[in-house]
């Protein structure tokens, strides 16, 4: 026995495997690069000089895997038998993504603008994962709507320096918020679905840290020029990080700047400027302190939802919100974010195997969206001293507005038909000086009729939090965290201008009493100007205490790992106006009560290796997450009432994954499952034919869907293949199902005087959870040259993408009158009129391609890319109209040829282009 100890000992001596990585283009060595052997705990860094050695190593197959950021993570198959292995030298190329950044991929203008978008930001999220299929979402799915696994972002905690970002007003991150800052922000530790993260518990689609550290940074320089035909027209970019001085100070600095009059879609300009600023200092061996500030403000112009009537008269570049004014495109609909960011990072390494991580944030500003109010009224004399209130006669501007549009007036036989279908041909654009007109007439005495004005939310969020990470040996390391976030949301309309008058009264036209109508009655009949605030006028305030602990466990011949989580948040909301219709004790005027939930997770997952090539992952997990500050009111803008029977949204999430890691083919195929219970969504919309409140009852409604189930399942699969020293195939499908699991409950409540509605089930169960496609395929290649040029091509296949279906129209609402059936109700016709709308599939084909130099110290490089080179027009997503409240509405509305409140739809971008120079010193 002891000879056997003795070869044993002997044999993992002689197992070495060493090697030495420069730059590819430099040849400089590179230092600080990660060599790790897969499947096992053997991890080590390059020296100064380039050189690595991996020692002790026992006999087999395995894989040596080189990392490091900025280029292209490359893999070495070894046979360990006794014998040193010297890998030479090895030229380490920078990543072409790197190039290939944020801006090439295609994020469709109603994510990145609308509100009740989830998918605006699966480009930020994916964009630093390693994995095949990932990336291929990222690069090649964005322009889609595409969901990975049709889940939405607030799945997928984001962190910058270990500190959460995402709103807690949605649970959303605002990618905006450091937008332009791809250099500086290009350091990303993604973790997948349920993989652990060294910061945080995650969520069901994981998570992604963006690490700033000055020290960290790739000491040199970048500038760039970009142009597009996208979202921008032009983007120029630079950033300068210093490395590690001897001194122990670090510094980075960003800048850029993004412009364009208008991007695809017609109006839609866009301006935005960011600057970043990182300084650390190391303190001594044990003590570093980070400060980062990031200031990125931005505004772009919107660009509408349409009906497939108006496409087909203006096509899929029509955009229904601006308009000339004196020789100039102004956009009604614009969104504005100013929210800088400050924060202060501790970096504590307690001894060689541990460290705890100290972190506060503070960020601050606003973001405005605007639009026109039309319902001007005027004080036109008084009754008993009573201010009398007369309507000013406005009427929707918006040139798409149902009563504009030819099919209206054939449903109404009007003889004018042609006329009106000439004219929204011809123009079809807001009328700017019509509204000025109006403003300025006599009869106005001064009031505007119209006014533009901006919904803002004035966010205040402060986190601070601690990480520990302790490595108890070479097998098991422990995390844990404990966080503590606030914000402060003021919410309110502010005008912004008043075409042309001079003031404007805050009242609510459509009331019937003078009481009724004041938004403010601690200040009735209120006239305001620019820069004063109307409407609605609130805060929210939401605490959220939260910790999360987690054990890693890596062996030869498996790893493993467990974590659990737990969180308490509370929301309030304080009303600074008193509202007319909301008059009652503290409905709208002062405080609410104050929700107050406590939620926990648990997880864990493992992974065998079969082989050094062949390995099976499985993870499951359950979770519950407390209602969003947004999905907690009914009606949050004049309104303290909580949701009724409000609780937490509970999710049950496993996948397991076969992982192929061969010396030229690579690849991973994954099931996923993900049960979601008692989720909530708030949504407005008007409604026509509402039961109970008379058979075509019309209001304006807040619609809420409270206990929602839904079931996600589907197979993802990733392939890359290195045919040649040059030519590299890959593949990528996923192929999911994402359904409502059963019929929550829908409850409606108005403004509108006389309104009536009971909650009741909206049957919704078995319809198809809109999320984008829910298969969707890719099969590329890609060329790279010894000559530093590369070329790739990649087709893309998209199916099974369905509308957004109104739950208001699958409910009883739908049958009867106020609980009388109809008498003419034909349920084959009513299955037929609430059959789901599918999208038809398509392709795109996609070109990118890229030539750098190397001229003296200087690094030069030139990247292009072609998305939807064919121009297919598509469907990225869309919604049914809730107008059509009732079967007779619907049925007497898909008579027409073409219906007048038919669902409203965004297409995806025609053919576009992205081009980027690039100075790298």
């Amino acid at each position: 026995m002891f000879l056997t100890l003795c070869t044993s000992v002997t044999v993992m001596s002689q197992n070495i495997v060493k090697g030495i990585v420069v730059d590819s283009n430099s040849e400089n060595p590179l230092q600080g690069v990660s060599v790790s052997l897969k499947t096992t705990s053997k991890v080590t860094t390059t020296a100064a000089d380039g050189s690595f050695e991996l020692r002790n190593l026992t006999n087999g197959d395995f894989i040596v895997e080189i990392r490091f950021n900025g280029y292209e993570t490359q893999s070495f198959p070894v046979k360990l038998t006794g014998k040193p292995i010297d890998l030479g030298t090895i030229l380490f190329y920078e990543d072409i993504a790197l190039d290939q950044d944020l801006s090439t991929i295609t994020i469709t203008d109603d994510e990145l603008n609308d509100d009740s978008s989830a998918a605006d930001n699966i480009s930020g999220l994916l964009q630093s994962s390693k994995d095949i299929y990932l990336r291929t979402a990222a690069f090649e799915f964005s322009s889609s709507f595409f969901r990975v696994r049709g889940l939405d972002s607030d799945n997928a905690p984001l962190l910058i320096n270990g500190i959460e970002m995402n709103k807690i007003y949605n649970g959303r991150p605002q990618w905006s918020n450091w937008g332009g800052l791809n250099d500086a922000t290009r350091n990303q530790e993604f973790s997948s679905g349920l993989a652990p993260s060294n910061y945080t518990f995650g969520g069901a689609l994981g998570s992604t840290n963006i690490n700033v550290r000055a020290s960290e940074a790739r000491p040199g320089g970048r500038i760039s020029y970009a142009s597009s035909n996208r979202s921008y027209q032009h983007r120029v970019m630079g950033t300068y990080s210093s490395g590690l001085m001897e001194n122990g100070w670090a510094f980075t600095v960003a800048a850029s700047r993004r412009a364009g009059e208008e991007g695809f879609n017609q109006g839609t300009f866009y301006d935005a400027t960011s600057l970043f600023v990182a300084i650390e200092k190391k303190i001594n061996d044990a003590h570093s302190i980070n400060f980062t500030s990031i200031y990125a403000p931005n505004r772009r112009g919107k660009s509408s939802p349409n009906t497939q009537e108006v496409y087909d008269l203006k096509g899929i570049k029509y955009n229904a919100y601006w308009g000339m004014q004196n020789g100039k495109m102004r956009n009604s609909r614009e969104k504005r974010i100013i929210e800088p960011i400050i924060m202060l990072n501790h970096y504590w390494t307690i001894n060689d195997n541990t460290s705890l991580n100290t972190n506060v944030a503070y960020q601050a500003g606003l973001v405005g969206n605007s639009r026109i109010d039309h319902n001007g009224t005027k004080i036109d004399g008084a009754t008993n001293g009573i201010p009398t209130v007369v309507s000013l006669g406005g009427s929707n501007p918006d040139p798409t507005y149902y009563q504009k549009l030819p099919s209206y007036a054939l449903r109404q036989g009007y003889n004018n038909v042609y006329d009106i279908h000439q004219n929204f041909v011809n123009d079809g654009q807001l009328n700017w000086n019509h509204l000025y007109q109006s403003n300025l007439s006599n009869f106005n005495a001064g009031y505007s009729t119209y006014v533009l004005y901006e919904d803002r939310n004035d966010d205040t969020q402060f986190t601070v939090n601690t990480i520990f990470e302790t490595e108890i040996n070479e097998n098991i390391t422990l995390n844990a965290s404990a966080q503590y976030r606030n914000l402060s949301s003021d919410n309110f309309a502010i005008v912004t201008d008043l075409l042309g008058g001079t003031k404007f009264l805050d009242v609510d036209s459509f009331s019937d009493t003078n009481d009724l109508k004041q938004n403010d009655l601690n200040n009735p009949f209120r006239e305001v100007s620019v820069g004063d605030k109307f409407r609605y006028n609130y805060n929210l305030t939401t605490n959220i205490i939260n910790g999360f602990a987690q054990a890693q466990f890596k062996y030869n011949k498996v790893d493993f790992y467990a974590a659990a989580s737990i969180a308490n948040t509370s929301h309030q909301r304080n009303g600074y106006y008193k509202n007319g219709r909301f008059a009652n004790g503290n409905d709208s005027f002062g405080k609410s009560e104050k929700p107050t939930f406590t939620n926990y997770g648990i997880k864990g997952g493992a992974t065998y290796k079969l082989t050094g090539r062949h390995l099976f992952d499985i993870n499951a997990g359950y979770l519950t997450k407390a209602p969003t500050t947004r999905n907690t009111f009914s009606n949050s803008r004049v309104s303290n009432s909580v949701i009724n029977n409000l609780t937490s949204e509970k999710i049950l999430t496993a996948d397991a994954s076969y992982i192929l890691r061969g010396a030229k083919v690579q690849a991973k195929v994954t099931g996923y499952y993900a049960k979601i219970k008692d989720a909530t969504e708030v949504s407005f919309y008007y409604a026509d034919g509402i039961g109970g409140s008379g058979a075509d009852y019309t209001a304006f409604v807040q619609e809420v869907l409270t206990g929602i189930d839904k079931k996600h399942f589907g197979v993802e699969v990733g392939l890359e293949a290195q045919v040649t020293s040059t030519i590299k195939l890959k593949g990528a499908a996923n192929v999911g199902q994402y359904t409502y699991d059963n019929n929550p409950t829908l409850s409606l409540k108005s403004e509108a005087a006389g309104f009536q509605f009971n909650p009741r089930p909206a049957n919704l169960k078995n319809y198809k959870v809109a999320a984008g496609p829910q298969h969707a395929y890719s099969v590329g290649f890609e060329y790279r040259d010894p000559d530093y040029w590369w070329f790739g091509a990649t087709l893309n296949l998209f199916s099974n993408a369905y509308v957004d279906i109104a739950p208001l129209t699958r409910t009883s609402n739908f049958s009867d009158d106020g609980g009388v059936p109809f008498n003419d109700y034909d349920e084959a016709l009513a299955r037929e009129l609430l059959q789901q709308e599918k999208f038809d599939s398509y392709n795109t084909i996609n070109l990118i391609g890229g030539k750098s130099w190397k001229i003296d110290d200087y690094f030069i490089s030139i990247f292009a890319s072609v998305s939807n080179l064919q121009n297919t027009k598509y469907k990225t997503g869309g919604f049914e109209q809730g107008r059509n409240a009732n079967f007779r509405q619907l049925r007497d509305d898909k008579t027409l040829n073409t219906p007048v409140f038919g669902a409203k739809y965004w297409y995806g971008r025609g053919a576009t282009y992205f081009l980027n120079l690039n100075l790298r010193f």
